[in-house]
C-alpha cells in the first residue's frame, strides 16, 4: 500500500510539473505576441471571467464592458507576469479588481440615476449566460421555475457584503479551491474560510423567506425545526407532550 501511495504522489507530482511547463511554454508565447496563443487564451477564460463579473458587478448590464477591460489588462500586461501564481490565479485577480472598480463607479454615479426606460441587457452577453447555466433537457415549467429561482438567488446574492460575496462566488459558484481564493483575494486560508462562512449564512438568511414561499410550488425543502418524540419529551422532565 505504501508503494502505491508512493507511485500515486509522484505521479500527481509529475502532473503537476506538466502543467506547470505547458502554462510556462503558453506564457513564452503569449508575451511574444503568438495570436494562436492569445486565441487560447480567449477560449479558455472568456467565459469563466465573464461569469465572474456578472455575478460581481451592481449591475449587470457592465459585466461585457468589465471583462473587455479585464482582457485589455491582462494583454497589456502579460509582459510584466512573473509566474509566480498560475496564468488563471493572476487573471481572477484582475477581474476580481475590474469588478471592483465598477462597483465603485457605479455607486458613485450610475446609481444616482433615474430612468424611465425599461433595462436593456446585452442579447450576446445574455445568451452566453443561459448557454453557460440553463439545461435543454428541462421542461418549460421546469426551466422557468430554475431561471427564477437562479435569478432570485443572484439578485440576493450581490446584496450580500464584501467581501463575504466574492468568497462564496469563487467557492460555491466558480469551484475554486481554498487554496487558489486564498491566493486570488491575498488572504491566509483561515480568512477565506471564516469569510465563506458567513458569506453562505448572509445569504441563506437572505432567501429563506423566499424558500419558504415558493419552496412547495417549485419542489423545493427547507429546513424545518426538529420534533422530539414522546420518549425524549418525557426524559426531559414531561415539560411537553408530543404525539408519535
Amino acid at each position: 500500500m505504501g508503494v502505491m501511495a508512493g507511485a500515486s504522489s509522484v505521479g500527481n507530482l509529475a502532473g503537476t510539473i506538466g502543467v506547470r511547463e505547458q502554462e510556462s511554454a503558453i506564457v513564452g508565447e503569449l508575451k511574444a505576441g503568438s495570436e494562436n496563443a492569445y486565441a487560447w487564451l480567449i477560449g479558455e477564460f472568456q467565459q469563466p471571467v465573464y461569469s465572474l463579473i456578472y455575478r460581481l458587478v451592481s449591475d449587470p448590464a457592465d459585466a461585457p464592458d468589465t471583462t473587455q477591460e479585464v482582457f485589455l489588462k491582462v494583454f497589456r500586461g502579460m509582459k510584466h507576469f512573473n509566474g509566480q501564481s498560475s496564468l488563471k490565479t493572476w487573471i481572477y485577480r484582475i477581474a476580481l479588481h475590474e469588478a471592483s472598480n465598477r462597483r465603485r463607479w457605479w455607486f458613485r454615479h450610475k446609481a444616482r440615476e433615474t430612468s424611465i426606460e425599461p433595462l436593456e441587457t446585452d442579447a450576446s452577453s445574455t445568451a452566453a449566460l443561459k448557454d453557460c447555466l440553463a439545461d435543454d433537457a428541462e421542461s418549460p415549467f421546469d426551466r422557468f421555475a430554475h431561471e427564477e429561482v437562479r435569478t432570485r438567488v443572484e439578485d440576493e446574492l450581490r446584496k450580500v457584503a464584501e467581501p463575504y460575496r466574492t468568497t462564496v462566488i469563487l467557492r460555491d459558484l466558480e469551484e475554486m479551491s481554498y487554496e487558489e481564493i486564498a491566493e486570488v483575494t491575498q488572504v491566509s486560508l483561515g480568512t477565506v474560510k471564516s469569510r465563506l462562512t458567513r458569506g453562505r449564512q448572509a445569504l441563506k438568511e437572505r432567501l429563506i423567506g423566499y424558500a419558504r414561499e415558493v419552496g412547495p410550488a417549485m419542489g423545493l425543502r427547507t429546513a424545518e425545526p426538529r420534533i422530539a418524540p414522546r420518549s425524549e419529551a418525557v426524559a426531559a422532565g414531561r415539560r411537553c407532550e408530543v404525539g408519535s
